[in-house]
């Protein structure tokens, strides 16, 4: 029997967001930005049936950087949920991660870096996903066809690197380059307060390194290399009354000659009705090292020490901000986030970010040189229909 097609949904979110830079750009950029976006989402799924769709493209527009105005499909995946069995297919987001400050396991999709530097911002990924939970945990197997290549600021943006960046002629390690195939497998489950995680991902990197390209020796660009690696990757997170203990770590090779390893680890406690209206505050103190002395680039590799808060104020309007401040050996990075419910059907988002680097070490003393002139804050309208 044919299956019947219920109403469908639609939702999404329209913004509006402004950028203020605080000192000009290395190259003369503007210090003040403007864009507009939109999320819409539609959901469908047919009565009677195990079938369902959902399809979540984005578009932005930006004043100031031709390359942060751009289009993505960030979800287009028909899902299949039988017995045991689920399988999805098409275009989606998928999360690993438990950490607060960096997020290492979490590789499947591409970094939508002119949307937002913090690397929470993904380019939707072809996939198809076949997973089963049992008894002894979550198990979910990923083909991953078209491999996304990183976006980057373009001249007039921020966040730009000394030399542009040649997006249009990436090079890959693997002969097939952009239409390798690739691939992973994960196993998660909760074993009393435990979240536990194991990854094993194998395919094209989604950080890519980066060549100098003096083709045209007037006009240097940086040419981006997407290297074949194979990364496993572990997550747990430890759930202890008022106590959140995490750990990301992984180890990866094709990153030179030597296999290497990073991990992230940390907790979070939480002060519970730190005021007469019931807000909880939340104390976060992560610590990141890697294996390697030099990172790609030249950078110097340096353990980063993160000390943050979190305050929940658990009102009606949902008022949250997060505060962070990452430290390490001559850099220093300030984050602030914060959102409030206007009404209904919008939210107000303000969110800052500083960075400070002792810049008599050099450009190599910090991955965070690049960005010493683009301390910004900057404020957004959302309206979710």
């Amino acid at each position: 029997m044919t299956a019947t097609a219920q109403a469908a949904e639609w939702s999404g979110v329209i913004s509006t967001e402004g950028r203020y830079f605080f000192k000009d750009g290395d190259f003369g950029q503007k210090q003040s930005e403007f864009s507009m976006a939109i999320e819409p989402e539609f959901y469908h799924r047919w009565d009677d049936s195990d079938w369902s769709i959902v399809f979540k493209p984005f578009l932005r527009w930006d004043s100031l950087d031709d390359e942060r105005t751009h289009a993505d499909i960030r979800e287009l995946m028909v899902r299949y949920v039988g017995g045991e069995w689920e399988l999805k297919a098409g275009i989606s987001k998928v999360f690993w991660g438990v950490a607060e400050s960096q997020h290492l396991v979490d590789i499947i999709n591409q970094t939508d870096f002119v949307e937002n530097i913090d690397g929470e911002d993904k380019l939707g990924q072809q996939m198809v996903v076949l997973s089963t939970e049992q008894e002894f945990g979550l198990v979910e197997l990923f083909l991953l066809p078209g491999f996304r290549e990183r976006t980057f600021a373009g001249d007039e943006g921020r966040f730009r690197f000394p030399l542009p960046i040649n997006q249009d002629n990436p090079l890959y390690t693997d002969g097939d380059g952009q239409h390798r195939l690739d691939g992973a497998i994960r196993w998660s489950k909760w074993v009393g307060d435990w979240d536990i995680g194991v990854s094993h991902f194998s395919g094209n990197s989604r950080e890519p390194l980066f060549t100098l390209d003096t083709s045209n020796p007037t006009a240097p660009q940086l040419q981006p290399v997407y290297t074949t690696i194979d990364q496993t990757g572990l997550d747990l997170q430890a759930t202890k009354g008022a106590w959140l203990w995490k750990l990301e770590a992984m180890t990866r090779s094709g990153f030179g000659e030597d296999r290497y390893w990073a991990a992230v680890g940390g907790f979070e406690y939480s002060f519970y009705g730190v005021t007469e209206g019931g807000a909880d505050l939340g104390m976060i103190l992560e610590y990141q090292t890697d294996s390697r002395d030099i990172l790609p680039g030249g950078y110097e590799q340096n353990d980063v020490a993160v000390v943050g808060f979190r305050l929940a104020m658990n009102d009606i309007q949902s008022t949250e901000a997060l505060l962070a401040f990452s430290y390490a050996d001559g850099q220093s990075f300030m984050n602030l986030e914060a959102s409030r419910r206007l009404g209904d059907d919008w939210k107000a988002v303000l969110e800052g970010r500083v960075f400070t680097v002792d810049e008599a070490e050099g450009p190599y003393s910090s991955i965070l040189y690049p960005f010493r002139n683009d301390d910004y804050i900057s404020l957004s309208f959302e309206r979710y229909f």
